[in-house]
């Protein structure tokens, strides 16, 4: 009677569900009795909550397992031919520990494999697999665990193609591709004070097409923007694509219109062209007058914006990369476009390394770890190392402020999560411990560690957590527990059998920035499973602020579910604002140019009409003023 009066009122609740702004309802919140409250955030580093004893338990390495079904199922590396756990595996296939051996097989096959064999065993392989007595690793960690171990021999074989070898130009107008601009990217250098720079701006650039001794100038227009980069073309040219070339916006050799007239340098218009007018000065200013060109302090704002607070040799907590449940010390041992290279203090051939944004919220200040109740790894080094300091505070990304005093998470909460060791899916997951400041230790229902050692940390705002039911809405595939076997994957039914709630709608984050990511759209992005590359990628879904990114040359399988604004996902590291003065104000609208002919006329603008070879050969005055 019990149950049939449970179902009565969730069928009635059913129909009173509505979705909200978020897509999301709350038809799910009921489905059974409240679990425990959150525990004490002042639990010691080493005590993790047991998981329920009716889990059977596996080891292996020693390292300990649960799973639903007892069944550990093993597995073989095809590249480096490590045995392991068949769930720590990588991809749906389960055939590489890694997503970096799968990638070499896919770019090596045969040969790469047995390289990396050689290098890992030191012997050729055999027929049947060598199990590695390795460290004890965190099932799903051991093949990144392996990829270190592997990393010279994988440099060797796995080359990354260069930035000389890629031409994103050539990409873009081979394919008709549309990039992504600018202004997608807020914690992008410029990403904030790009203003409306678009086709037809005009610019002035090195005249390549000019057999003069001297390096000269000649006004372009923007034809087409590709991100930083712009396709352009020489006035005069018209509708000739002939001599059009990409050129990076932020570079050294771009100024706005008039830079030549006030720095003295000469205009030249290009060989080809030179025949076209016999008037060039009348053709610019009739060209120009009314047009769009750069903000005068363009490149003052350009170097500005990058120039980060983030210092070499400052100290931070970061993730631990083998255990994400904790956090370790590191040291900034680099700075790239806003990008920290962070190696763990206690590396002593300072190999041992994390690349992230500096706006990532897996770093933080020293110290943070013990404020909200983390777990945190004590470093052997009992002092700082001479020259190394605290990074303050202020620098790190700040969370939005929660209030946990009334309707909060609780351990045990059902909610759907992507993986952080899989981003290429979003799964069930669990509330395993409430922390201080709104932070959360969550864990993927179906192969956790026994010892809660795989459990990650996300805030309570984080845009990587949903509510139970957004992936069905979305028309997303969720990932259900391993071993589940009743399939497909119902909510209701799970949260009954096993006696959960789902975690109230109204305490997930719901914002959705304007983005301006639009489905095709292409980009660079960080392989988050190996932070340290850079891969050309494009959109392939966005929903709501969330973005599946494609690598383009690769598989669907690596594809990654990432947040469209980094600085919406980790706050904004704000400084004191300048003075005015400094301000990039009133530089969003583009400069109006009003050329007349009193510019270019003017003693200090220097204008070539045209140079013949016997004239750029010889040692006369080669900036001839044009008579009107």
């Amino acid at each position: 009677m019990e149950n049939t009066k449970d179902l009565t009122e969730h069928s009635s609740r059913s129909e009173r569900k509505r979705r909200d702004s978020f897509g999301m309802f709350d038809g799910y919140d009921s489905c059974s009795e409240d679990t425990s409250s959150s525990s004490s955030s002042e639990e010691s580093e080493e005590e993790v909550a047991p998981l329920p004893s009716n889990l059977p338990i596996i080891k292996n390495n020693g390292q300990v397992y649960t799973y639903p079904d007892g069944k550990s199922g093993m597995a073989t590396c095809e590249m480096c031919g490590m045995v392991g756990v068949r769930d720590a595996f990588y991809s749906k296939t389960k055939r590489f520990c890694s997503v970096s051996c799968s990638r070499s097989y896919s770019s090596n096959s045969k040969k790469a494999s047995i390289l990396a064999r050689l290098q890992v065993t030191g012997k050729p392989p055999t027929k049947k697999a060598k199990v590695l007595q390795k460290q004890p690793l965190v099932a799903k960690l051991a093949a990144y665990a392996q990829y270190q171990a592997t990393l010279q021999n994988q440099a060797k074989t796995k080359a990354a193609v260069s930035m000389e070898g890629f031409s994103w130009g050539n990409y873009i107008n081979s394919n008709s591709f549309i990039a992504a601009p600018v202004t997608c990217f807020k914690h992008a250098p410029m990403g904030t004070c790009w203003g409306d720079i678009s086709e037809n701006v005009r610019v002035e650039v090195p005249n390549t097409d000019c057999s003069l001794p001297t390096k000269v100038f000649w006004i372009a227009g923007i034809v087409k923007l590709a991100g930083y980069n712009a396709l352009l073309r020489y006035e005069g040219f018209e509708n000739d694509p002939g001599l059009d070339f990409w050129c990076n916006v932020c570079g050294s050799d771009i100024h706005p219109v008039g830079w030549c007239a006030a720095s003295g340098k000469p205009l030249v218009p290009p060989r080809t062209i030179q025949h076209k007018y016999t008037n060039w000065k009348a053709f610019l200013v009739k060209r120009l007058t009314g047009a769009k060109t750069l903000p005068p302090d363009f490149s003052q704002k350009v170097s500005e914006s990058m120039q980060y607070p983030f210092k070499p040799c400052m100290r931070v907590e970061v993730v631990d990369k083998r255990h994400l449940c904790r956090t370790r010390v590191a040291v900034v041992e680099s700075v790239i476009g806003g990008r920290l290279r962070l190696v763990y203090e206690e590396s002593e051939d300072r190999t041992d390394d994390f690349w992230c944004h500096m706006h990532s919220p897996l770093i933080h200040h020293i110290g943070w770890s013990r404020s909200i109740g983390h777990r945190f790894k004590r470093s052997d080094i009992t002092k700082k190392q001479d020259g190394h300091f605290d990074t303050p505070p202020h620098l790190f990304a700040k969370v939005k402020e929660v209030d946990q005093s009334g309707e909060w998470f609780k351990e045990g909460m059902k909610l759907e999560a992507i993986d952080p060791l899989n981003l290429s899916t979003i799964c069930v997951a669990t509330i395993r411990k409430v922390l201080a400041d709104g932070f959360l230790m969550i864990g993927i229902d179906g192969s956790e560690a026994a010892d809660g050692s795989d459990w990650f940390c996300y805030h309570a705002t984080s845009p990587s957590i949903f509510p139970v039911g957004f992936c069905e809405i979305n028309m997303i595939e969720l990932t259900p527990p391993r071993g589940y076997t009743k399939l497909p994957f119902k909510w209701f039914d799970y949260l009954r059998e096993t006696g959960s709630i789902a975690a109230p709608v109204k305490l997930f984050n719901k914002d959705v920035p304007n983005h301006g990511f639009r489905v095709g759209m292409k980009l660079e992005a960080v392989d988050l499973m190996e932070p340290r590359l850079i891969c050309v990628a494009t959109v392939t879904r966005i929903i709501h602020r969330l973005l599946r990114i494609h690598f383009d040359g690769w598989e669907e399988e690596y594809d990654q579910w990432v947040d469209s604004s980094r600085e919406s996902q980790s706050g904004s590291s704000k400084q004191k604002k300048k003075a005015k003065s400094q301000q990039y104000k009133g530089h969003k609208k583009m400069t109006t140019l009003q050329l007349k002919e009193e510019l270019i006329d003017g003693e200090d603008y220097n204008f070539l009409q045209g140079a013949s070879d016997q004239e750029s050969n010889g040692s006369a005055n080669f900036y001839i003023k044009q008579e009107p």
